[in-house]
């Protein structure tokens, strides 16, 4: 499927460039001025505010672990790394801090837009893969909880299909998904035994 990549809305974002004050900052804040965005440098440390940016700039040739107040590689927004020594070991901390894109040092008259562009797409579809982990982990969860139910039923006697059915009748009973009736009668602990007695 074809990633359409969204160039507007960048008017107003916040970019914070984590970067000691260099040429390379006054070339990056022209750019990103004329783009639209609302710029703020610091160094070495980001201000709490930071966690609210729309994008960061960080310096990949003297940055370090722990400079981001967030887990390392886990950014809440898209990261763009100035790069200015490609050597293996910068690229590599770079990528592990969460770099989305890259702009190459001496930072000139252009690049800063495809870098926020790319940024944000890799972004985003990091965090949809993410999502998708999740709801995948979830969902397994669900299904461990619906065989624990469904293997607590067992122990009280009933046929593998008749727990399924018993399952089925409570959650349409209660008015829940399937899972989530397994859920509360995992969390009961002995539900299956209060459920017979209520059907008898």
């Amino acid at each position: 499927m074809k990633r359409r990549i969204r160039s507007q809305n960048l008017g107003g974002a916040r970019a914070i460039v984590l970067h000691r004050p260099h040429p390379t900052v006054q070339a990056l804040e022209r750019q990103l001025g004329a783009i639209g965005l609302v710029v703020e440098q610091h160094w070495p440390d980001l201000p709490p505010s930071a966690i609210a940016a729309d994008f960061i700039f960080f310096d990949a040739d003297l940055g370090h672990d722990q400079q981001f107040p967030w887990e390392d590689g886990n950014p809440p927004m898209p990261m763009i790394a100035l790069i200015g020594s490609e050597a293996p070991g910068r690229i590599e901390w770079a990528l592990n801090a969460g770099a989305d894109a890259q702009l190459l040092k001496p930072v000139g008259d252009g690049g800063a837009f495809s870098a926020l562009l790319t940024a944000r797409a890799a972004f985003e579809a990091r965090q949809a893969l993410a999502d998708e982990i999740e709801a995948l982990r979830r969902r397994l969860d669900q299904r461990q909880t619906v065989v624990r139910a469904v293997a607590m039923m067992m122990s009280l006697g009933k046929t593998e299909d008749e727990a399924y059915g018993q399952l089925r009748q409570m959650a349409m009973a209660w008015r829940i998904s399937f899972e989530a009736a397994a859920e509360r009668l995992v969390a009961a602990q002995g539900g299956p035994r209060a459920v017979d007695a209520a059907d008898d």
